[in-house]
């Protein structure tokens, strides 16, 4: 009964993520028509973190991985709307997840740089050659993994995360190597 209830939540949580995917590509039309006002406000992004590793943990449990976190930045208030920047760390959380061929092993930390925060999540996945590293950012770009087809995706997701990280003044970008995993580095301005 257990594992019916949980796989049933699975369920749930995978038909909303769906919802999420489409109102993800329509947000991302309008982001770049510039036709969307995304409302933003003081929050503290540890706590979104949190929100998007407990979203994010069931789907890693199941596949035997874990998630660990260092929140080592001493400020972390942002000027975000935080359903959007939940999805921006949930998107990156699930590929980690997708491209971890073995049991997921991923490390979520923080860091302040000057002004900024620094968010790394780090995996121990596939990794990506350095083409795909320069367009994994594209909308629709997919890296050629020969006759695997074993990672389901439209290559949205990380459009997405870009977009959304472009209209509140922060950045994302990715160190890789195939074989050993990705980092993916997320950089906002903090406010006072």
């Amino acid at each position: 009964e257990d594992k019916v209830l949980r796989y049933a939540q699975m369920i749930r949580d995978e038909n909303k993520r769906m919802h999420a995917q489409i109102e993800n590509i329509l947000r991302i039309s309008k982001l770049e028509k510039r036709e969307l006002d995304v409302p933003k406000e003081r929050e503290e992004i540890h706590g979104i973190i949190e929100d998007a590793i407990e979203h994010i943990s069931l789907i890693v449990e199941d596949r035997g991985g874990v998630i660990d976190y260092s929140f080592k930045a001493q400020r972390d208030t942002v000027l975000v709307n935080s359903t959007l920047m939940t999805s921006v760390i949930v998107n990156i959380l699930d590929n980690a997840v997708k491209y971890s061929p073995e049991a997921p092993n991923i490390l979520v930390s923080t860091e302040n740089i000057k002004e900024f925060i620094l968010i790394k999540i780090k995996d121990h996945g596939q990794g990506m050659s350095k083409q795909a590293q320069k367009r994994i950012f594209e909308k629709f770009y997919r890296e050629n993994t020969g006759d695997l087809h074993n990672v389901k995706g439209h290559g949205l997701g990380l459009a997405y995360v870009k977009q959304i990280l472009d209209d509140h003044n922060g950045q994302v970008f990715v160190e890789s190597e195939k074989g050993k995993g990705s980092t993916f580095y997320v950089k906002l301005p903090l406010i006072n």
